[in-house]
């Protein structure tokens, strides 16, 4: 470790690597804390945080304040908006079908563009800047239930046109996208939020169905991509791919050349906490090669989870160069996509929405 740092200055440093939920529709003092004195790096807001469009501008303008006050680093604000069976905006935002929808129109690709577009300006408008969005998996088979309506189409053709689509006007209109799940759960059988799948498919199969829509979101310029809870023995035999050096490294940055974040999916899923612990799955899926560890739910498991980060950071145990990386990363992506924060408008938020 660098003998300039002291441990304030570390865990402000450290925050930065996380993604939290918060328990209600008002900033409480948890959430502050975690942004205060960790310098939290962003916050994923579900439909329990959400009341109506007035309600969530004021609360994402309560959090940049915080963040821009306490360390003058803004935060990623993020919200599950697909559509279909996954939308945390519900109406008076304008509610869209889902990708299988899309994917099935007579016009998907100007379907695509109308979700991403409208999308984007109404998460703009109140102030959410990371839309955790879209799906790149591809369709195998009649999907499992968490899947369904959630996925383009069975053509990986179709899945990269249609989501490098969305992943291009979400970010020209300000919103930065998440492909997901990498390397593809098209195939699963199993529901990650409670058990560990295995993708049984041989190298041809991922590199000819699984990868190409990937491909198509990073030529996109996506912002970010976000892992899979899945063991992919063609790929790693052991090793979920959100901690799997293999997949998140040596094929997501090194093969397919990813410059962006590496976001893991929810930590505290059955998947993880039935294996490795929230703490341990945190450091793992960083050492893997992932920038954003998101927790969903007990902000008291994103303390453990720093904590232990910065055990292993002040033991040695983490390079410092593989620590600054991904907050070079992180630095990045923020001053691409949210270089000028300014506070949203109440008033043109009503103006929309008719409030």
């Amino acid at each position: 470790m660098h003998s300039t740092l002291d441990l304030s200055e570390l865990d402000a440093k450290i925050g930065r690597l996380f993604m939290a939920g918060m328990p209600g529709t008002e900033l409480d003092g948890g959430t502050e804390a975690l942004i205060r004195d960790y310098g939290l790096g962003g916050i994923i807001l579900f439909s329990k945080n959400i009341e109506n469009p007035v309600q969530l501008a004021r609360l994402c303008n309560d959090l940049q304040d915080k963040a821009m006050k306490h360390h003058g680093v803004p935060l990623l604000l993020s919200v599950d908006q697909e559509g279909g069976p996954v939308a945390r905006l519900k109406e008076p935002f304008t509610s869209f079908p889902g990708n299988t929808a899309i994917g099935e129109d007579s016009m998907p690709v100007d379907k695509a563009i109308e979700f991403a577009r409208v999308t984007a300006r109404e998460m703009s408008l109140v102030g959410l800047n990371m839309d955790l969005a879209p799906v790149m998996d591809v369709r195998r088979g009649k999907p499992e239930r968490h899947l369904e309506g959630r996925m383009f189409g069975d053509s990986p053709e179709t899945v990269a046109e249609l989501g490098s689509k969305v992943v291009e006007v979400l970010q020209e209109n300000g919103v930065m996208a998440v492909a997901k799940h990498f390397p593809g759960l098209g195939k699963t059988l199993l529901d990650p939020h409670h058990k560990l799948p295995t993708i049984e498919a041989d190298i041809e199969e991922v590199e000819k169905i699984n990868i190409p829509p990937f491909k198509s979101a990073i030529t996109a310029r996506v912002a970010a991509v976000m892992t899979s809870h899945a063991i992919y023995p063609a790929l790693d035999p052991e090793t979920s791919a959100t901690f799997s050096y293999r997949i998140l490294t040596d094929l997501l940055r090194e093969t397919l050349d990813f410059h962006g974040l590496v976001i893991t999916d929810d930590l505290e899923m059955g998947a993880i906490t039935k294996t490795f612990g929230v703490a341990e799955g945190s450091a793992a899926a960083f050492d893997a090669g992932a920038d954003i560890l998101l927790i969903c739910e007990d902000q008291d498991r994103v303390l453990e989870s720093i904590e232990r980060m910065r055990d292993r950071l002040l033991r040695g145990e983490i390079p410092f160069q593989r620590f600054q990386l991904s907050l070079d990363r992180i630095k990045k992506t923020k001053h691409r996509f949210l270089k000028k924060v300014e506070m949203v408008s109440l008033e043109e938020v009503r103006g929309y929405f008719g409030f």
